[in-house]
């Protein structure tokens, strides 16, 4: 390379792999596509730069049932860690998140020498290199960028994994696309399998996932166009934004939380099409101090450790009761709509 030239950031991220035996992409906990498809690349990357071995790690489950088709189909090789197991990687990264300990079971002490992601961070990233662009519709398109720039073609799979994620991040191009997310899928149509693309679109629904709509529908509380529900303790906590996605369909509403126990836990999870709303920002503000929350400007959750609600309640029922009682009045009040402006 010619002395004084400027590296491309794609070319910066390479130059951590330089006599590398081993790295470990870190997804966060219950990966998405768009996490796992990044990770595939970056396993893709590290493998031309001539890493070793190059392992993706994640904590919690893949409970989507897309998300499993999609892992089922494609093969993924997925790593189970509960954080300790990090000491044995020369290179350590997080890929579609940025925060040590949040969504992710690393500790503070760990190092982090990279973080790639399009999600806006609430505070300073610690790590040697972090390409962070929040412009982006997908986390997806940045590593596409970089096989671009590397010279680098996906194999069949890898590029399946890609082109699925960007469709699915973006909702099938209608929420967050740039320019950017286009020219990657027009890049990645030329090797992907598009029969197993329409096979990952078209998983079926798990049962607990159609009841968790269906309790979502009956447990609705609606103010003016913003629409809360509380589905009670679930073992799917993916079923809480497909809940959400489906109630947005709902006439006058534009804005939906959707929210429930999970294991130790509260799980909430957040949709607005109101242009007014920055989900990112009321999540954060009705969620932030008592655990973690934020996302997009449209889309965003939130999860909050049970804590005092086990501490209180006598029972299940009164501890859901607390719980959804506590949820509403946050997120309601964030939106300013307290309950005498409530829409009978």
């Amino acid at each position: 390379m010619a002395s004084g030239k400027t590296l491309s950031r794609s070319e910066e991220f390479v130059s951590l792999l330089e006599n590398v035996g081993s790295l470990a992409v870190v997804c966060h906990d219950n990966p998405d596509p768009d996490c796992i498809a990044s990770a595939l690349a970056l396993q893709t990357m590290a493998s031309h730069a001539g890493v070793e071995e190059t392992d993706i790690l994640y904590g919690g489950e893949v409970s989507h049932q897309q998300n499993r088709a999609f892992v089922n189909l494609l093969e993924v090789e997925l790593t189970e860690f509960d954080g300790e197991d990090l000491e044995e990687y020369e290179v350590i990264g997080f890929v579609d998140h940025s925060v040590k300990g949040e969504n992710n079971a690393v500790p503070g002490e760990a190092s982090v020498d990279f973080v790639i992601d399009h999600h806006p961070p609430e505070n300073d990233v610690d790590a040697r290199f972090v390409d962070i662009r929040e412009e982006f519709g997908a986390t997806t398109t940045i590593l596409v960028e970089y096989l671009r720039e590397l010279d680098v073609t996906p194999d069949t799979d890898v590029a399946t994994a890609l082109l699925f994620a960007i469709r699915a991040e973006t909702l099938e191009y209608l929420r967050g696309t740039t320019e950017m997310e286009y020219e990657a899928s027009e890049f990645l149509h030329r090797y992907a399998d598009t029969e197993l693309l329409r096979r990952m679109t078209e998983p079926a629904f798990t049962p607990e996932t159609l009841d968790t709509i269906g309790e979502a529908i009956l447990e609705r509380e609606v103010r003016a166009s913003a629409l809360v529900a509380g589905v009670g303790v679930i073992n799917e906590r993916d079923a809480l934004p497909q809940a959400a996605d489906y109630l947005m369909r709902l006439e006058g509403v534009s804005t939906v939380l959707v929210f429930g126990v999970v294991d130790d836990r509260i799980e909430a999870s957040a949709r607005s099409k109101d242009s007014r709303v920055n989900l990112d920002r009321v999540m954060n503000d009705a969620f932030g101090d008592v655990g973690s929350a934020g996302g997009h400007r449209g889309m965003a959750g939130a999860q909050v450790p049970l804590g005092v609600f086990s501490e209180m309640a006598e029972n299940d029922e009164k501890m859901i009761e607390l719980v959804s009682g506590t949820v509403k009045k946050r997120f309601f009040n964030e939106m300013n709509l307290q309950e005498d402006e409530e829409d009978v």
